[in-house]
């Protein structure tokens, strides 16, 4: 079903994800989106990251249910509710205190945007310094603070006033290998002439999504934490879209065996699609006064609700975690085989765990590629500076027989639009 002039006359030109998919969704349920017209896509898009345990999840959906049928608290700004101490209580003993974590949780408002705000403000606070280390390729939200420290010149274009208080320093294999990692960080730091202010903190995504998935390294992840730890910079990670168990562990940093001093996260936390954001901080750094930071929306009960039944029952034991480990390393195999049927350099497979990239050397051919998979009833989006990497999310608990589908529609549409 086609969207129609009269109905996108009616909305702001800003809007993007409804011209690559020309279609009204209406429904959706586990691994697939549905048209009025109960036409299937698979979705390998999962809302930027946001429905890792699949759409309308039913265990999640039934927590839902119940509790807006007892006539529960639903807003309740940062008032205490039986939902939010649940939540606090579940989330510390599940997820923070098995990982060797005793960071305080912050509910800065209803998105990453606002989750990555607070951290930037709280180290400055801390620090009494305004510079922020950030790193080329990065995307950590759309309001001014956040888009200081996003590399994309698109998106940072329309801020419309000068993004300031911001270094970009080069990520993981930005020099393809031919300049030491960190070389050029450490000198700045170290001579007093380089002009750089000492940073409040550096922030950084273990895997660029937005970026065009540049996954670093771990050893490049632990080198990281100890020149922060060296020079006395707090490490932000933004764990927005690869944190939730998007790479395997719940948190992207783990295997990497680093702790940051204060993480972000949002996407898939509620478990449902529902609005809500964490700013995780070492308890000596939670210096915040209270009200120092607040929104109306800083805690939504019904996202508290999904969320502890989410933990609850994904996170209990590594049944999650193997699987989504087992299925990223199926793809990846997938996509190494597309690129080595093609010449040296056309194509090139990225990521981690169940966030993957396939790079294009032209990025016409991405655009193609991903026309192509939609009309074969696949949804999957471009990233990268150029938009020249086709990104995949599928969700964590899609099937096995549905991600193979899913690659066999991902290797035709690329093989039309190559050939």
């Amino acid at each position: 079903m086609t969207v129609t002039a009269d109905t996108t006359s009616l909305e702001s030109g800003v809007r993007s994800y409804s011209r690559t998919w020309p279609t009204t969704f209406q429904r959706a349920k586990g691994s697939f989106l549905y048209t009025p017209d109960d036409e299937p896509y698979l979705d390998f898009f999962t809302g930027a990251g946001v429905m890792s345990y699949g759409h309308n999840n039913p265990i999640l959906k039934d927590a839902l249910l119940r509790y807006l049928t007892e006539d529960n608290i639903v807003h309740s700004l940062d008032m205490l509710t039986t939902a939010r101490e649940d939540f606090l209580n579940t989330f510390t003993e599940q997820i923070l205190r098995p990982r060797g974590l005793d960071h305080t949780v912050m509910f800065p408002g209803p998105g990453g945007a606002n989750a990555v705000e607070a951290a930037l403000k709280l180290a400055r606070k801390i620090t009494g310094r305004e510079s922020i280390v950030n790193f080329t390729n990065a995307f950590h939200g759309m309001t001014l603070g956040a888009l200081a420290v996003t590399g994309n010149s698109m998106k940072r274009g329309g801020a419309g006033i000068p993004l300031v208080h911001a270094t970009p320093m080069p990520y993981d294999d930005y020099f393809d290998g031919d300049v030491p990692d960190f070389v050029y960080f450490e000198r700045m730091l170290a001579d007093s002439g380089s002009g750089l202010n000492k940073p409040a903190a550096v922030i950084v995504e273990t895997v660029q999504g937005e970026g065009g998935v540049n996954a670093a390294r771990l050893e490049w992840l632990r080198q990281l934490a100890e020149v922060c730890k060296k020079y006395e910079i707090l490490l932000i990670v933004d764990d927005i879209q690869v944190g939730c168990g998007r790479t395997g562990g719940f948190f992207s940093f783990e295997e990497a065996g680093i702790v940051p001093d204060i993480i972000c996260l949002s996407k898939a936390i509620s478990g449902y699609g529902l609005p809500l954001a964490l700013t995780l901080i070492r308890p000596e750094l939670d210096v915040w006064e209270p009200g120092e930071h607040n929104g109306t929306f800083r805690g939504f009960a019904p996202a508290f609700v999904t969320a502890t039944e989410a933990i609850r029952t994904y996170w209990s034991d590594k049944t999650l975690e193997e699987s989504t480990i087992s299925k990223g390393a199926f793809v990846e195999a997938t996509l190494n085989s597309m690129v080595a049927k093609r010449p040296e350099g056309e194509l090139t497979a990225k990521g981690r765990g169940l966030i993957r990239g396939l790079e294009f050397a032209d990025p016409e051919k991405a655009a193609e590629t991903c026309r192509n998979a939609f009309d074969a009833g696949l949804l999957v989006e471009t990233s990268g500076p150029r938009d020249e990497v086709i990104k995949l999310l599928p969700p964590l608990t899609i099937s096995e027989d549905e991600l193979n589908d899913g690659l066999t529609l991902l290797r035709n549409a690329a093989t039309d639009a190559l050939d």
